[in-house]
């Protein structure tokens, strides 16, 4: 069944990006991913469409107008909760089935991760609330939103983009979505580690040639390798990740020999 998402965005054609293009578009033309704008716009009541306003307190920028953008959020919880009730007729719903997650995203929000992506993944609904300007008041952050989530310590021009970055990550995890469904098992921090380094064709380039050992055909010496080799360039370049992982004595053996040889490598 696909999985819902609404989105609550000023910039609906912004996500074509995500409806026409690449792995989510397909996932989107095979009906894996179903989703829906909701524009606060559209549910202004004045003759300008106002969808801003002035901070209380003054200040430079303004803010998300409370009225349209309040409508448009429960436009689509309603949208989607009708969805839902259409998708499971004669059966008892579950708590997170009738009502779907609210998602702001907002530079405020607790970091995106691998984990996070994962869980999200396995819901069958949920509104991404796309914030703008300044920002939303903070009284619709108290009564409509479940979640926040940013992308990380930077700030961009909405959360278009971010709830873009979000979808794509999501679809890689519903079924179908991608050619090979370990694909996205053995990508960067699924297991808490970064990917091992890859290569392809041709076997000698710039003078640097593929590893011998992906060329033996020994498959247990190859998945040592791989593992190796990811223990070793989280070391290098996100030492941060391994100490949230418990390494078990295989893991712990190989990153000491990669230590070893990249000490060496790096005397000769």
């Amino acid at each position: 069944m696909a999985m819902q998402i609404g989105l609550v965005t000023l910039f609906p054609e912004m996500f074509s990006a995500v409806t026409e293009h690449g792995i989510s578009g397909r996932a989107f033309r095979s009906g894996l991913i179903e989703l829906a704008c909701f524009n606060p716009r559209d549910y202004t009541t004045d003759k300008h469409r106002t969808v801003d306003d002035k901070p209380f307190g003054g200040g430079p920028g303004m803010i998300m107008k409370t009225e349209p953008l309040l409508a448009s959020i429960k436009a689509a919880k309603q949208a989607l909760e009708v969805k839902q009730k259409e998708r499971h007729k004669g059966k008892e719903l579950s708590a997170s089935a009738k009502s779907p997650k609210v998602i702001y995203l907002s530079p405020q929000g607790k970091a995106l991760n691998q984990k996070r992506v994962i869980e999200l993944a396995q819901l069958d609904s949920m509104v991404m609330v796309c914030g703008r300007y300044q920002g939303i008041d903070d009284r619709v952050v108290a009564t409509e939103i479940d979640e926040e989530i940013s992308l990380g310590d930077f700030v961009i021009s909405g959360g278009e983009i971010a709830a873009m970055a979000l979808i794509d990550a999501i679809t890689r995890f519903q079924p179908g979505a991608l050619g090979d469904e370990n694909s996205a098992q053995q990508d960067s921090f699924s297991a808490g580690l970064l990917h091992c380094p890859e290569y392809t064709r041709p076997q000698s380039f710039a003078g640097q040639d593929v590893p011998e050992v992906l060329l033996s055909g020994d498959h247990e010496a190859i998945r040592l390798w791989r593992l190796k080799q990811s223990l070793g360039v989280t070391w290098l370049k996100r030492p941060d990740l391994l100490k949230a992982v418990a390494l078990n004595k295989e893991q712990e053996s190989l990153l000491e020999q990669f230590k070893i040889e990249h000490n060496l490598y790096n005397k000769l």
